[in-house]
């Protein structure tokens, strides 16, 4: 009897041991069926497809928008500095002319010109300016105007072509300026509108991403009614009994 009392309280804590180990398994599997778990993904309809297939679209088409965008308002960003740069060149040229008219406006002294000095002034005017058209200070058709003597006299005094040619420079820099205001007028027009187009295909993307990921809705109860032919609709067959 005491051998039995000495096996029996010898196996208790085995058989709590493993009393223990099961119920912690259906704990465990417990808690494992709690477990929320993704349903299986439904397949795609055909709206669905499409509405994606025209999300796609929609932003690759957004992301060249974006491109031209940036580019056109780099364009923009350099007109204006042609612009600035045009405003210096013409405030530069403006100041020289005014001196230059400031420094003619002395009397020259009257004396009998010396054989072949009005043609020394002739060279003086055309190779004055050729350098001013080399260096882009006068247009080309100004200078065929100074070479063919179209408004200009090659047999006045130098200081007087130089004042001459300060005024030509002056309105040559002048018709730069106006012309590169305009350039930078089209570029920012078209940069606004390069942003605007932008604007909006962001605003569809965002829409078309938007439907796509909606799920399709029943068309109502016409749509019910069409699903079901008249010995299959519900109570039909009780009505007409």
């Amino acid at each position: 009897m005491e051998t039995v009392l000495q096996s029996f309280f010898a196996s208790v804590p085995q058989a709590t041991a493993l009393w223990l180990a099961i119920l912690l398994a259906i704990a465990v599997a417990a808690v494992f069926v709690a477990l929320p778990r993704s349903a299986p993904a439904e397949p795609l309809t055909p709206a669905q497809r499409d509405r994606l297939r025209f999300a796609d679209e929609v932003a690759v088409a957004a992301e060249r928008a974006a491109a031209t965008a940036a580019r056109l308002r780099a364009e923009w960003a350099t007109a204006q500095e042609e612009v600035d740069a045009a405003w210096l060149a013409f405030d530069e040229a403006d100041r020289h002319a005014r001196l230059t008219t400031r420094a003619a406006a002395f009397p020259l002294m009257s004396r009998r010109r010396k054989p072949g000095e009005n043609a020394d002034r002739q060279r003086y005017l055309h190779h004055t300016a050729i350098a001013a058209c080399r260096n882009r200070e006068i247009s080309i058709a100004q200078l065929n105007d100074v070479l063919a003597h179209r408004g200009w006299n090659p047999r006045l005094h130098p200081v007087v072509q130089e004042g001459l040619l300060r005024n030509a420079v002056r309105e040559h820099r002048l018709a730069q300026y106006e012309q590169a205001q305009k350039r930078e007028q089209a570029a920012w027009h078209e940069s606004e509108l390069a942003a605007e187009a932008l604007r909006s295909l962001r605003a569809e993307a965002a829409a078309a991403i938007v439907r796509a990921a909606a799920a399709e809705q029943p068309a109502g109860d016409e749509w019910f009614a069409d699903q079901w032919a008249t010995g299959e609709m519900p109570g039909a067959t009780k009505a007409y009994a």
